[in-house]
């Protein structure tokens, strides 16, 4: 999903610092949230297991450059429900950064784009998790069908990002592009789900992580 250089540039690449600095104070608070709830230590371990996965997702994990982007795939609802929403805020924020530091510095300028495409559908999908999800549910226990929906929450969030970014630069000259670029991601919105699934699976069969600290309490509970 990164924003190739070049489709946004001059002035209007400033809007792009308003939305990513207006999503890392929403993950400051929920980061504030989690410390609350279980402690920094806590929270800076989940922080870093979510930075080290996301650096995997983007880095190790195959790419394919399709219309106005690339299609990676990136686990945001795996990592929401193994860690919660502030780590995996962190996760991603700091996987992306080390990527654009040590192997792709050409994609810093885009920082700003890129990383407000990853967080505002990982709140999104914070939001749904709590309107599907009934209270006392444990993700160990989820359903195929709210797998599928956070899933689809998290990569459509994304395609939608990356289409406005796309737009946004360089007008209905980008149609084609997106359309490609969406068309694309229809497949890792049907993979997310069971990659979801088999991970969870893992995780009820691994109680010993209960209680640990390394995952999100409502993993378990």
């Amino acid at each position: 999903m990164h924003i190739e250089e070049g489709v946004v540039t001059g002035a209007k690449i400033i809007l792009s610092y308003a939305t990513a600095a207006t999503a890392g104070v929403y993950s400051l608070k929920l980061a504030l949230d989690a410390v609350r709830a279980q402690g920094a230590a806590s929270l800076a371990g989940r922080a870093a297991l979510a930075s080290a996965l996301t650096f995997v997702f983007f880095q190790v994990l195959p790419t394919w450059p399709v219309g106005v982007s690339e299609v990676h795939l990136i686990l945001g609802s795996t990592l929401f429900l193994l860690f919660g929403a502030a780590p995996a805020a962190i996760g991603l924020s700091l996987g992306l950064l080390a990527q654009g530091l040590f192997f792709a510095p050409f994609d810093l300028p885009q920082y700003g784009m890129n990383v407000t495409t990853l967080l505002v559908p990982l709140f999104a999908v914070r939001a749904l998790a709590g309107r599907i999800i009934a209270p006392g549910t444990a993700y160990v226990d989820l359903r195929y069908g709210q797998a599928l929906a956070l899933s689809t929450a998290y990569q459509g969030g994304i395609v939608a990002w990356v289409a406005f970014w796309a737009f946004y630069g360089q007008g209905a000259e980008a149609l084609a592009g997106v359309l490609s670029f969406g068309a694309a991601y229809l497949l890792v919105i049907a993979l997310e789900p069971l990659v979801d699934l088999a991970v969870l699976a893992g995780a009820k069969a691994s109680r010993g992580l209960r209680g640990s600290g390394l995952v999100t309490p409502r993993l378990y509970a």
